[in-house]
């Protein structure tokens, strides 16, 4: 409960200060273009670099893969390695067919997948407290779990992960209609929704099982609890709901992401390709499709969840760093550009996402460190790796 209170805290700060960049940039690319405008065009290319080979792929192919495992457990299929890549794949290649149509394409999957969700985390919340057989008494009593350093970690990188959606919103500024008005209500209402949410279900969960309990099962906890108060249909209910929530944290990705290289490419920071636009639609078409192919081929390599999510967590968030520091630099750089918001309590409530987002991505390196795992080391070695490639891409474009 601390940690979904703190990082969830932690994200409003970060997601205010994007809020600002939001309405100060409102262009397509997000963070990169609120990277570049600070700090220059290398430290936008190691981003984008970043996004096209390290965090959107490895997020697509660990959400394709979750929503491909939990679709065959609620209809009851055997889960095999191959089957689980095959419905993954089919996932990533009909929303990616989806997003190419256009981004309201993209963005009415996204809300039907919403309104399914919220939904969902609302009746587990009121139907433990209002219905359930639960007790007071499991929030506050001790647990029985040996806890680890490892399972902190990726304890911390789940969080973080959960709540990283105000990240995509700024990506597709660009296509938002009068973003100088909207981008801060949708970020800013959003995360308060999504932490009350998430916090709320938490709690619910604590309610009506002692962790000691909820440490040993082996199904969704959510399927358990919606069980138990209103029956094996509420419990298959319920995994209809996490399947659909699934379905759309991958749409998330495969809508807001692409435009990322889209940026990039405009900015002939990369192969000018990825900034083709569909003729009629308008989409990054070259972007959407390039980015679907690198995600399969990661589901037909993909093998530890948790590793992966460690890998890219921590990349990601060691960037958003520096994306929300921006707003310090751009307040000096661009000091009379009109600002339709700005960060409240500045500049303590940067100060807190960027404290917080070092101490806990510090956390995660560490705990997979003990534990063996040097994924989140060799995800900052392929970031650092960027500006000597960045380097040579200027060095090959001047050349005749």
């Amino acid at each position: 409960m601390g940690l979904w209170t703190a990082f969830g805290l932690i994200s409003i700060c970060g997601a205010l200060a994007v809020a600002e960049l939001s309405s100060l940039l409102p262009r397509a690319g997000g963070v990169y273009v609120f990277l570049r405008e600070a700090y220059g065009d290398a430290a936008a290319f190691v981003f984008g670099w970043l996004y096209v080979l390290v965090t959107t792929p490895t997020a697509v192919a660990s959400l394709a893969t979750v929503f491909a495992e939990f679709l065959l457990n609620l209809l009851g299929i055997p889960a095999g390695v191959t089957t689980v890549q095959l419905v993954a794949i089919a996932a990533i290649i009909t929303l990616t067919c989806a997003n190419v149509l256009g981004a309201r394409v993209g963005a009415t999957v996204s809300e039907v997948t919403t309104l399914v969700k919220v939904t969902a985390m609302a009746a587990i919340i009121l139907g433990a407290f209002l219905f359930g057989q639960g007790s007071l008494s499991h929030i506050t009593e001790g647990g029985i779990v040996q806890g680890s350093v490892g399972g902190l970690a990726r304890a911390v990188a789940a969080v973080i992960w959960t709540y990283d959606g105000w990240i995509a919103v700024s990506m597709i500024a660009g296509e938002v209609v009068a973003p100088e008005r909207l981008m801060k209500r949708i970020i800013i209402v959003g995360m308060l929704v999504i932490v009350t949410l998430y916090i709320g279900a938490n709690l619910a969960y604590l309610y009506m099982m002692p962790v000691g309990i909820m440490a040993q099962q082996k199904e969704a906890i959510a399927r358990t609890v919606m069980t138990a108060i209103a029956g094996p249909a509420g419990g298959a209910v319920i995994m209809v709901a996490i399947v659909t929530s699934i379905f759309g944290a991958l749409n998330g990705n495969l809508l807001a992401k692409p435009r990322v290289p889209y940026a990039m490419a405009r900015d002939g920071l990369i192969f000018s390709f990825l900034g083709k636009t569909h003729p009629r639609r308008a989409t990054p078409w070259a972007a959407l499709l390039i980015q679907g192919a690198v995600a399969i081929i990661m589901v037909l390599v993909l093998r530890d969840f948790d590793t992966l999510t460690t890998y890219f967590v921590v990349v990601e968030w060691a960037a958003l760093i520096f994306a929300v520091g921006a707003v310090f630099v751009l307040r000096r750089k661009m000091a009379e550009r009109p600002r339709p918001f700005r960060t409240p309590a500045y500049p303590w409530v940067p100060l807190v996402f960027v404290f917080g987002t070092v101490v806990g991505v510090s956390a995660i390196v560490w705990g997979q460190i003990q534990v063996g795992n040097f994924s989140p080391i060799y995800g900052l070695a392929i970031a650092a790796a960027g500006f000597p490639v960045h380097h040579l891409w200027k060095r090959l474009k001047r050349s005749p």
